[in-house]
């Protein structure tokens, strides 16, 4: 039998994700950082990964800490099998628990199919898919019952209205059959696994002004892009208690992009 977690915000907080603790990937900036950042205001203590920018993912901290919240920050190459799993490791050492995992690390190359290499391939599934498969495997070893993955795919899994995007759409419509298949795998523990599908978001990587933002824009019924705050309460609602019901789910969030 399913076990069902309990429900509701802890009585002396508040906060409904009060002794919990998150591993966000990828979170020194953009998305990943706006996740870290709600999910500790909601009460969890938060590990957040990096690659490149160990002053960017402090900042990060710097910031959680200031408004009374807990974070460290961890180094980890999101293609570095090892490494994604030592990163868990570590969560666990510093929180003494896991319970909810965000898999946000992200990207790819696009390009003509005839002019995109094996490097190319092997390099987006990395990011995409392996380091998504790795993660949550390791957490496994650690989440206890009533614990909550959430991976963070794209729209363009379901439309991809410019050219040369063929690896990208790929390796993110990966993110929701790895979704469907391990929800019902750990559907008896009471662990929900979910996809959330941004749309347009204003980030370094993919600004509102770039090169794609007068097509996207148009495209998007909303007329503009998202800015990263603007997904958070959906994924601080799928980690926290009231979402136990919610499990195997692809959710786009996007203003409409895929309508």
């Amino acid at each position: 039998m399913s076990r069902t977690p309990t429900s509701g915000r802890d009585s002396a907080t508040g906060l409904p994700l009060t002794g919990k603790a998150a591993l966000v990937t990828a979170a020194s900036r953009g998305i990943g950082a706006a996740i870290a950042r709600r999910l500790a205001r909601e009460g969890a203590a938060v590990a957040l990964t990096y690659n490149a920018s160990s002053e960017r993912a402090e900042k990060v901290v710097a910031e959680i800490t200031a408004e009374g919240g807990r974070a460290v920050a961890i180094r980890a190459d999101a293609t570095d099998a090892e490494a994604v799993r030592a990163t868990v490791r570590r969560t666990v050492e510093e929180w003494g628990r896991l319970d909810i995992l965000v898999n946000n690390a992200g990207g790819g190359a696009f390009g003509p199919l005839d002019e995109l290499t094996l490097d190319d391939f092997d390099q987006s599934v990395a990011v995409n898919v392996r380091s998504m498969f790795v993660a949550t495997q390791e957490a496994l070893w650690h989440m206890g019952d009533g614990g909550r993955i959430i991976s963070i795919g794209s729209v363009y899994a379901e439309r991809i209205p410019i050219p040369y995007g063929t690896l990208y759409a790929l390796s993110k419509a990966a993110v929701g059959g790895f979704t469907r298949a391990l929800a019902r795998e750990l559907g008896p523990r009471a662990i929900t696994v979910n996809n959330v599908q941004p749309g347009p978001v204003d980030t370094e990587s993919n600004p509102h002004d770039g090169e794609l933002a007068e097509v996207m824009t148009r495209l998007t019924p909303a007329g503009r892009y998202a800015v990263p705050g603007e997904l958070t309460g959906l994924i601080a609602y799928i980690a926290g208690p009231e979402s136990a019901f919610l499990t195997g789910a692809t959710i786009s969030i996007d203003g409409g992009f895929t309508v």
